[in-house]
């Protein structure tokens, strides 16, 4: 039986907000918080937090894609997600440094260029649907 989550490793509220991600992504943020067992691993489907949130579910696709640049939330698979250790909460003090100390420098929120690396990332996201829609217009 869980304890609850006693333990979040860092206060990562400053990190997100430097992000600057679209509202809709920060709400989903919260609600996969709120769900999540030890560790971050949270079940919920996209229609189940579009419900919740009162938003259809391509706003919650979307929310989602933000938060997957922004390497806070992992999809493990549909439905299955898993939330940065650094935002995750614990059982146990151990349990959130073990977490930390195996997770890739890349995925820290600490690493200096983390929020740099997220605004490249939606840059290059952008660039490649823009080119996708060039390449369907030509086609066309």
């Amino acid at each position: 039986m869980s304890k609850g989550l006693l333990f979040a490793p860092v206060n990562a509220e400053g990190v997100v907000a430097a992000l600057d991600l679209p509202g809709t992504a920060y709400r989903v943020l919260c609600v996969l918080r709120s769900r999540s067992e030890a560790g971050g691993r949270v079940e919920m489907g996209q229609n189940q937090i579009a419900a919740l949130l009162r938003l259809s579910r391509p706003s919650v696709t979307s929310a989602l894609r933000e938060l997957i640049l922004a390497r806070l939330v992992t999809k493990q698979r549909n439905g299955v997600y898993r939330i940065n250790a650094m935002l995750a909460g614990y059982e146990s003090f151990s349990d959130a440094q073990r977490a930390i100390d195996e997770m890739d420098i890349a995925d820290r929120l600490d690493e200096p260029t983390f929020v740099a690396r997220y605004h490249q990332a939606v840059e290059d996201y952008r660039e490649k649907l823009a080119l996708e829609r060039r390449k369907k217009l030509r086609v066309a």
